[in-house]
């Protein structure tokens, strides 16, 4: 019984280290965040406090984040059911630095991105396998927990000047340290650059696998991509991974063609800068209508445009773009009787275990992200890449934080 106990005692002493560590890793975290207070005024760096992770919660250490689209319906007022203040940011990668209670796959050290698309794998969604929405996201009374600036657990990790700030689509990446659900979060190979991974966080699973998964191109197609941003350019390199013989890009910019043509277009066309109706010139083009044609920008009459030069019988239109709540999208009834079909595409049909592969996928050479970085920031600059997005100037912005 002595001996025994002085093997516990020296257990204890042994261990003590690492128990020690681990309690200072489940305190609150004091670091620098990007808030926006309010809608269309600039971001604010701000000094945050990060709560420890909760039971099936993990804290992460950003390593970089892209500035998306769908943060500028956010920061611009566009979406009604906006909450402020709010970390925003869902385009991430970082390091796993705690995690709470009962997670199991995660531990501290481990490379990971966040994704606002969790998988529970348990509820009728999951197990569907016909969608990669999962009905966690519901599990908070009210509606949709994310939405409302929550965890699953009903609160928000993060606090300011002694008041809550909330979190955004789960994930809250324009932090240094940021808490999400484990089930929003997917460990990836160690050797990959967080600070080009983090865009599939987004943007380029959300084009990619719209044309992969979704609207599943097929060899010697036709398509049409409205926006060659970085969305409508994951598009494309999705069309021609899957095999397509036209796929012809659609922007303002002109400067687009010719990045355009470095991920596979095969045409182009600038609305702004043709006499002739951008209609009728994609309808002689693709001899009657595109395959498959898909809305990138989030503006309302692209998606109607890209509806109305689909092929009859056949002819596939994606919608991919937020637009500003209460907008509303249509179309004849000729068009749907005639055999076109009308989707939408959430996050490129991936779910968040399926990121691993893509990450594996830029590892190999089969997925480009080098080349959609144009510009790099701090996080003191977060301003700058709004700037960026909305001048035209360059692709994606990616933010690198202090190491």
């Amino acid at each position: 019984m002595f001996l025994a106990k002085l093997t516990i005692t020296q257990l204890v002493r042994n261990n003590v280290q690492i128990v020690v560590n681990q309690t200072r890793s489940l305190k609150e975290i004091k670091c620098k965040a990007a808030i926006c207070w309010e809608p269309n005024k600039p971001l604010k760096i701000e000094e945050v406090t990060v709560a420890p992770p909760d039971e099936n919660q993990v804290r992460i250490k950003m390593v970089a984040t892209g500035i998306c689209h769908t943060d500028a319906v956010t920061w611009r007022g566009e979406d009604a059911d906006a909450v402020f203040p709010v970390v925003l940011g869902h385009e991430g990668s970082g390091i796993v630095e705690s995690v709470g209670k009962n997670v199991k796959q995660f531990k501290a050290g481990d490379h990971v991105i966040p994704v606002f698309v969790p998988y529970c794998a348990k509820c009728k969604f999951c197990q569907s396998r016909k969608t990669n929405i999962c009905d966690k996201i519901h599990d908070v009374p009210g509606g949709i927990a994310p939405g409302k600036g929550l965890l699953l657990n009903g609160k928000t990790p993060f606090s300011c000047k002694g008041k809550p700030v909330y979190n955004f689509m789960g994930t809250s990446t324009f932090s240094e340290y940021t808490v999400t659900d484990d089930i929003f979060v997917c460990k990836i190979n160690k050797k990959a650059p967080l600070d080009k991974v983090c865009l599939l966080g987004c943007g380029v699973s959300t084009g990619y696998g719209a044309a992969i998964n979704d609207a599943k191109v097929r060899p010697g197609s036709t398509c049409a991509v409205w926006g060659l941003g970085g969305v409508g350019l994951s598009v494309v390199m999705g069309c021609k991974r899957a095999g397509a013989s036209i796929v012809c890009g659609i922007d303002i910019n002109s400067k687009k063609c010719k990045i355009g043509q470095i991920f596979g277009i095969t045409h182009f066309i600038n609305p702004n800068e043709t006499d002739e109706c951008i209609k009728d010139y994609l309808l002689k083009l693709s001899n009657g209508g595109f395959d498959y044609t898909f809305e990138s920008c989030g503006i309302t009459k692209s998606m109607e445009d890209a509806m109305d030069v689909t092929h009859p019988g056949w002819g596939i239109c994606t919608v991919m773009g937020v637009a500003p709540t209460g907008e509303k999208i249509s179309t004849s009834p000729v068009n749907l009787i005639a055999g076109r079909k009308w989707i939408g595409s959430a996050y490129g049909g991936f779910n968040v275990t399926e990121i691993p592969a893509l990450v594996n996928d830029y590892m190999s050479g089969n997925i480009k992200l080098d080349e959609l970085i144009t510009h790099t920031v701090t996080l003191e600059n977060v301003n700058q890449a709004f700037e960026n997005m909305f001048g035209g100037k360059g692709l994606r912005t990616v933010v690198k934080f202090k190491t």
